[in-house]
């Protein structure tokens, strides 16, 4: 498929009542057509790795096509100035997720960029540092703990972060963290409760979200299991 009929089938698929929904969850309704993410997944398997295409959709401003094109650009030729491209454009969580968790954890410049857009201001920007962290933790395994641990004192900084967007990806990344092996779960959990003593109901919150998951028997035991 080229750009035009991409298109042209996103807009088959086009759904106002789901855009209407989605818009309830905090998504951006803007160029957004309401297709469903197993469309788009679909759409992905059929299209194969393309950098050229996957630059042409996300220069579309189009919702589904944004997410499109992190699922089918190749990350080894994603650069820098990409990337730094992209986050700036930002504007849902569903499209900062989809393109951190598809495309950008599995650039050589990830964890770097986990780093510096954590300590950026703009929300969706920094929401992408803690997807990162997040996404890492879960598909980077040759990543060493101390890389992972080195995340939990920026965690712990941006926990007082009050906005939605940023403080469910703070608690995603201490989670996922906590999730990687045991020693890196007991360094999660002592961040958590430094975290829980701050003055700070997202920091409260963030802290006993983390610790109900990372001292649950489920966790737990499959943390055990794979020791």
């Amino acid at each position: 498929m080229n750009f035009d009929e991409i298109l042209d089938r996103l807009k088959a698929h086009s759904n106002a009542t789901a855009v209407e929904g989605m818009a309830r969850f905090g998504i951006n309704p803007k160029n957004t057509l309401g297709v469903s993410i197993p469309v788009i997944r679909g759409m992905a398997k059929e299209v194969g790795r393309d950098h050229r295409l996957a630059r042409q959709l996300w220069a579309s401003g189009i919702h589904e096509a944004r997410i499109l094109a992190a699922m089918i650009d190749d990350p080894h030729e994603v650069t820098a100035t990409q990337m730094e491209s992209w986050v700036k454009d930002f504007d849902s969580w569903d499209v900062c997720d989809q393109c951190c968790s598809n495309l950008f954890d599995k650039t050589t410049l990830a964890h770097q960029k986990a780093r510096e857009w954590s300590s950026r201001k703009e929300e969706f920007v920094k929401r992408a540092g803690f997807v990162l962290m997040a996404s890492l933790a879960v598909h980077d395994k040759k990543a060493s703990n101390s890389q992972f641990g080195s995340y939990l004192p920026v965690v712990e900084r941006e926990s007082t972060d009050e906005r939605n967007f940023v403080r469910k990806a703070v608690n995603w990344a201490l989670r996922q963290i906590g999730k990687r092996n045991l020693s890196l779960n007991r360094l999660a959990l002592n961040t958590a409760e430094r975290i829980q003593r701050k003055n700070s109901r997202s920091a409260r919150w963030i802290a006993s979200d983390a610790i109900k998951e990372l001292t649950s028997a489920s966790v737990q035991k499959k943390l055990r299991k794979s020791r």
